[in-house]
């Protein structure tokens, strides 16, 4: 039996994992043809991002552009970009600085690399605002090797002042680390303001590449002899990604879809003026309450509902009520179970699908 899923098809899908990383037609039409192996590596010298046909050289030089920095490379995902800077500038024993708010995996890559961690905190519930003037008092406290900052955190989409952070850095002469697993793909980043010594982006989150685990490096080349460092065998072969990384068709995905992702970026005007526009409706309703920034810029969204508790409590579904109620009005992305509180993303919806939407939690709210 083949096993198919049609959710981008046949529903809203407000997964925040998956809203950026849908892809077009064109881009999975070319995925089909490099499927089997490591097909992409057919013209292959021994490094992946030089490779000329398919021409990824061409397109982490304009990556590179895109981004405001100076090299390029795939990943395995946001997190081995990561831990590709955390490994080749640290020693064991090490002290980094990496905001409350970061993906788990910036903590996994730290532990891995044998460093010592230490916190920028936020301010508490209910917006857990990150300051960007706290990395000034925390670089003078804990004397960090490197600085990490999560540009938009996962759990309530907050956005913080990069621009901000990269300067501190820069007065403090300490390298500095953004990961851009929600903000690059999705809207502008100028790293020649922002002044980010190395740049984590996750491709299958914002960069309309689907599934896999593709990710990007950019770096400064400051660092380039450090990071891109090779090995002293395989002379072509990058130390920190073990050689060459991600090799499969998410990177065709990405050459696919790469032209579309840099005409949408100047669109996100409009997917932050969907997203107030969703919260505003949310949180005039009884018993739901924004968790996060507010105003809010960003279509990464998490709501305290304690109304939907309330009546997952009387209702013969429990906590599934609103998951199966959802279904059938054909919206997906909420996880099963989950009713004092959910994530979710506007991104990529008009407001035509929005109203839709928010109609729907309506009548959930009257169940």
């Amino acid at each position: 039996m083949t096993e198919t899923r049609c959710f981008e098809e046949d529903y809203i899908n407000i997964n925040p994992l998956q809203t950026g990383g849908k892809t077009n037609s064109d881009t999975r039409k070319s995925i089909d043809s490099y499927i089997d192996g490591y097909s992409v590596c057919d013209f292959c010298a021994g490094s992946l991002h030089k490779i000329k046909k398919p021409d990824f050289e061409k397109l982490l030089n304009e990556i590179s552009q895109f981004l405001g920095c100076d090299e390029t490379i795939f990943t395995n995902g946001c997190r081995e970009a990561k831990f590709a800077v955390l490994n080749s500038l640290c020693e064991k024993g090490d002290t980094v600085l990496i905001d409350e708010n970061r993906h788990y995996s910036t903590d996994v890559a730290a532990e891995l690399a044998g460093v010592k961690k230490e916190y920028v905190k936020n301010n508490g519930a209910p917006t857990f605002h990150i300051n960007p003037e706290d990395y000034r008092k925390r670089i003078d406290e804990t004397k960090p090797k490197l600085v990490i900052l999560t540009h938009v955190d996962g759990n309530y989409g907050n956005i913080v002042d990069a621009e901000k952070v990269g300067k501190i850095c820069r007065e403090k002469n300490v390298p500095f680390l953004l990961n851009t697993a929600y903000s690059s793909g999705r809207m502008v980043i100028d790293n020649k303001k922002i002044g980010a010594d190395f740049i984590a982006c996750s491709c299958h989150k914002s960069w309309g590449v689907g599934g896999g685990t593709l990710g990007l490096l950019a770096i400064n080349k400051k660092f380039d002899d450090k990071v891109f460092k090779t090995s002293v065998d395989y002379k072509k072969k990058i130390l920190q990604i073990l050689g060459c990384s991600a090799r499969g068709s998410s990177t065709i995905a990405l050459l696919n879809s790469f032209p579309s992702v840099r005409e949408r970026v100047k669109k996100w005007n409009v997917e932050v003026d969907n997203a107030k526009w969703f919260i505003d409706n949310m949180i005039s309703n009884e018993g739901i309450q924004l968790l996060g920034d507010y105003p809010h810029m960003h279509d990464v969204m998490h709501f305290e509902t304690p109304k939907f508790d309330e009546i997952a409590n009387k209702h013969k579904d429990k906590g599934y009520f609103l998951h199966k109620f959802l279904d059938k009005k054909g919206i997906t992305g909420i996880i099963p179970g989950r009713t004092k509180s959910f994530k979710m993303s506007t991104y990529g919806y008009s407001r035509k699908q929005l109203e839709y939407l928010y109609e729907s939690f309506l009548e959930a709210l009257k169940l």
